[in-house]
């Protein structure tokens, strides 16, 4: 069986979206998820910056912004490696250890500059349990090439004709690797 679920696309076609569909479905029929997701911060229309979320803790923090004022850089944004360790990476190996059901939003060019973060996905992957992830559409960092060769990786492409039914398909790919809710 595919236990890892890479949900990839171009930009803004809803990955996230997906997965936040797919976790609130999932938590409503009861099994207990753990990991992090990424949120794009925006103001007055301009996106601004990123932050993270524990999804078991309600833990945020920063992943990256315009005006953080250290850490590597992006494009325009610096990324906070602080808050991505003590918020992003607490919580993915919260989840291993805890979680029925592993989340990872998002595998891409900022959370891959932390070695910390790298080690917690290979953790992750190595798990037994079922794992959701969204991946940058065009990154080719080896760990991500990695995930993607997996035997028990299936890789799910988002696009315009599919993503409306993508959450209730990985919602049933996810519960039926998982024996019960509870």
């Amino acid at each position: 069986m595919k236990r890892i679920l890479l949900i990839t696309g171009p930009p803004r076609t809803g990955k996230t979206t997906i997965l936040l569909k797919t976790v609130e479905e999932l938590k409503r029929r009861g099994y207990k998820l753990g990991g992090m997701t990424s949120q794009e911060i925006r103001e007055m229309g301009i996106r601004r910056g990123f932050k993270i979320h524990d999804i078991s803790s309600g833990r945020e923090g920063w992943l990256a912004h315009v005006h953080q004022s250290v850490g590597p850089t992006i494009g325009k944004y610096r990324v906070n490696l602080d808050d991505l360790y003590s918020v992003g990476v607490a919580a993915i190996l919260s989840a291993i250890e805890n979680a029925q059901i592993l989340v990872i939003d998002e595998i891409g060019p900022m959370e891959l500059l932390s070695a910390e973060f790298q080690d917690a996905v290979q953790k992750a992957a190595n798990s037994p349990k079922p794992m959701l992830c969204t991946i940058h559409y065009r990154t080719h960092h080896h760990l991500v090439r990695q995930l993607k060769c997996r035997k028990d990786a299936d890789i799910i492409e988002v696009t315009q004709e599919n993503r409306n039914r993508l959450p209730a398909l990985i919602v049933h790919k996810t519960t039926s690797l998982v024996e019960n809710p509870h």
